[in-house]
């Protein structure tokens, strides 16, 4: 008698994206917002200056929310109520924040995770063990003396919320 075989593990869906404005950052996280609900956690990474808090102005304002979005790096985290009926949006920058999930605690993420959307910037190592449904975005930009605007960003969806959320949508 054969065993039934063990259900596949999601895979990741992941697309890349080349952005060359600041605006079209903005209009990255406008699109990204038609896709995200309560409960999603996106972690973003890249170098300083990669375009975070502009994606996450773009998410915000894709979101509805309330206040201007800017970086939240000495405040640590941002509560942007929604102006409607959508969720609100935790903006957390954890670049200051030497400690995994223990140090963040504080925070209260878990708490908030179920009717927010919230957004780490410099999460990784950090907030993974909130959920293992997450989406990952990897702004890469030059470095050094340049004023090249051109970005490479990189979604990877993790989980089975991120298997068929439509990702690919944004390449369009």
């Amino acid at each position: 008698m054969e065993r039934p075989a063990a259900p596949a593990a999601h895979e990741a869906a992941e697309i890349r994206l080349t952005i060359t404005s600041p605006e079209q950052m903005r209009e990255l996280g406008r699109r990204l917002a038609k896709l995200l609900r309560a409960g999603d956690l996106v972690m973003l990474s890249g170098e300083l200056g990669a375009g975070k808090t502009t994606l996450t102005r773009g998410l915000g304002e894709g979101l509805g929310v309330r206040g201007a979005v800017t970086s939240p790096t000495f405040v640590i985290a941002r509560v942007h109520p929604s102006l409607g009926d959508g969720p609100p949006l935790v903006h957390v920058d954890a670049y200051r924040l030497a400690g995994g999930l223990d140090e963040m605690e504080d925070l209260d993420l878990d708490v908030s995770l179920p009717d927010s959307v919230i957004v780490v910037e410099w999460g990784e190592g950090k907030v993974e063990e909130l959920t293992e449904d997450r989406l990952q975005v990897v702004i890469h930009r030059a470095v050094g003396d340049t004023t090249d605007e051109v970005r490479h960003v990189t979604l990877t969806g993790l989980g089975e919320r991120w298997a068929e959320a439509g990702l690919e949508t944004l390449t369009g």
